[in-house]
């Protein structure tokens, strides 16, 4: 049997103290304890582990978008501005229309006009050749006092062979810069060219050939020719007989 040290003797209780010991747990057996919210309590658990899960993937996406834009940026020149985009440029202007004016040629210089028909001028006159007589040297005189190029006008030579005709004459007198000619032919109007010496000899040479056709008029009937200067006005003329 073992001997077991006596307990102290801690003397009698206040009466102070066994009221109050009573009192609580009087107390403590009329509280009833409240039911615990499990369901609000797993709803809230629930919501921080979204919170988490979304904050730990946007934190992810902007690891991956971070390397991304530093490549951005680094390809482009963080000191130079956008180009800004390149003013419309207005439709260039159109050229100014040039009227044409007679084609010069040296003295003696040989123009072919068509097989057989050439022309050449000297400052005597106007000399050419036809077809039907290509060995033959025609003439036609600007300083015989046969024509006044004082005065505006226009002569006129005509040859048809083989369903052609080969038409040609002088021009001289008018006032301004001849530029055009027209040529009235019974099928039509034909535009013909004009050739001249260098500088202003006052004078020059027309030319053009043309199709006939075997009702295109009487044989006798002449062409009527208008020589008009680079305004469109009239140079001279040789009315239609």
């Amino acid at each position: 049997m073992t001997d077991r040290a006596p307990e102290a003797d801690t003397g009698p209780e206040p009466a102070e103290t066994g009221r109050l010991r009573d009192a609580l747990a009087e107390a403590a057996h009329r509280v009833t304890p409240s039911r615990v919210p499990l369901t609000a309590v797993q709803r809230h658990g629930r919501r921080l582990q979204h919170r988490r899960r979304a904050t730990v993937l946007g934190t992810g996406c902007a690891l991956l978008l971070l390397p991304l834009a530093f490549v951005a940026r680094t390809g482009a020149d963080p000191d130079t501005a956008p180009a800004a985009p390149p003013a419309a440029s207005a439709p260039p202007s159109p050229a100014p229309s040039v009227s044409p004016t007679p084609r010069v040629v040296a003295p003696g210089e040989r123009v072919t006009v068509a097989p057989g028909f050439q022309l050449w001028l000297t400052a005597e006159g106007k000399h050419w050749t036809t077809p039907s007589m290509p060995g033959l040297e025609q003439f036609r005189s600007v300083v015989d006092g046969d024509i006044d190029r004082g005065t505006p006008g226009v002569s006129l030579q005509m040859e048809t062979s083989d369903g052609h005709a080969y038409l040609s004459g002088l021009y001289y007198g008018g006032r301004g810069t001849a530029s055009t000619v027209e040529i009235e032919t019974a099928s039509g109007t034909v535009h013909g060219r004009l050739v001249q010496l260098p500088g202003a000899p006052g004078w020059g040479v027309w030319y053009a050939t043309t199709g006939v056709e075997p009702d295109a008029g009487s044989p006798g009937s002449t062409p009527g020719v208008t020589v008009r200067d680079t305004g469109g006005g009239v140079y001279a003329r040789l009315p239609a007989r």
